[in-house]
């Protein structure tokens, strides 16, 4: 079974950027697609980013499109999360998340089954 963690995450004021970090272990990471993830309070859990298991294809959330960068090392078992020009609205618990066995590259949370615990952004001035 393949675990992840966030880290990262932190307070940034408006327009300024960030990375976030999602280490892996367990199964063999290079073999899944994986995703970023994110909730704010009193929101559903909303897509942002994934990313095929050889990091050939991205696709993102209309929300985040041009201004988030999502990328993988196999190497070192780590995908990222770049954000730039970020806005209040960005802020909520980011998380990363393995796709199930099979699945290539998913919008859609219910064909992850491998989560972390999250890591929080704040975006305020």
């Amino acid at each position: 079974q393949v675990q992840v963690v966030e880290s990262g995450g932190g307070l940034v004021q408006p327009g300024g950027s960030l990375r976030l970090s999602c280490a892996a272990s367990g199964r063999t990471f290079s073999g899944n697609g994986m995703g970023w993830f994110r909730q704010a309070p009193g929101q559903h859990r909303e897509f942002v980013a994934a990313i095929t298991w050889n990091g050939g294809g991205t696709y993102y959330g209309d929300a985040v499109k041009g201004r988030f960068t999502i990328s993988r090392d196999n190497a070192k078992n780590t995908m990222y999360l770049q954000m730039n020009s970020l806005k209040p609205e960005d802020t909520a618990v980011y998380y990363c998340a393995a796709a199930r066995p099979g699945i290539v590259l998913s919008s859609v949370s219910r064909e992850y089954d491998v989560w972390g615990q999250g890591t929080q952004v704040t975006v305020s001035s």
